[in-house]
């Protein structure tokens, strides 16, 4: 079982709000959030310099639970660090599709999405009318970075608007990949 200080909260752009079942999670179970110096203006080497400095500090391999940009954040991080092993998995929900046109211009420096497969194990979770990103595209991204995937249904950016609360499904997901 990983230490519950080692299971990382990565939000996407904007950050989480207090209502967001990342925000709940943290506060339930004492998980850590990596914070930003910018969410308004997320910058791609910034994001994943933060990254590989939190997961440097930890004490054991931790766990990685992303929303939104988080996703891409740890597919371009996986991309270039040399210290992989610092991850045991990655719950991934609800990835943007970054090379999307309207979502370049707010998110700029984040395309194109890394495609290699991630070298722990990972788990996508996806809206099917997600409006930042295609079914069809979220199924790619699992596909390419070698993670399992899970439809979760109608239930939009899968974020607080989404009414998710504690969101008990997804945390059951998180606690199979905590025993790998």
């Amino acid at each position: 079982m990983v230490n519950s200080k080692n299971v990382l909260i990565l939000p996407g752009w904007q950050n989480s709000g207090p209502d967001h079942w990342q925000s709940r999670w943290e506060r339930a179970h004492g998980y850590q959030r990596v914070e930003q110096h910018d969410w308004m203006r997320p910058l791609r080497g910034d994001w994943i310099a933060r990254l590989e400095e939190v997961l440097l500090s930890c004490e054991e391999p931790a766990v990685l639970v992303a929303h939104s940009l988080g996703c891409i954040q740890i597919a371009a991080w996986a991309s270039h660090s040399k210290n992989t092993a610092c991850v045991k998995a990655a719950l991934m929900v609800a990835p943007p599709d970054a090379e999307r046109e309207d979502l370049r211009q707010v998110l700029p420096g984040w395309a194109p999405v890394p495609v290699q497969p991630l070298p722990f194990e990972a788990l996508v979770v996806a809206s099917s009318d997600d409006p930042f990103c295609a079914p069809a595209r979220a199924a790619q991204f699992a596909v390419a970075w070698g993670a399992r995937s899970i439809d979760a249904g109608a239930r939009g950016h899968l974020n607080a608007e989404s009414g998710l609360g504690d969101w008990p499904e997804a945390h059951e997901h998180l606690m199979r990949l905590m025993r790998f």
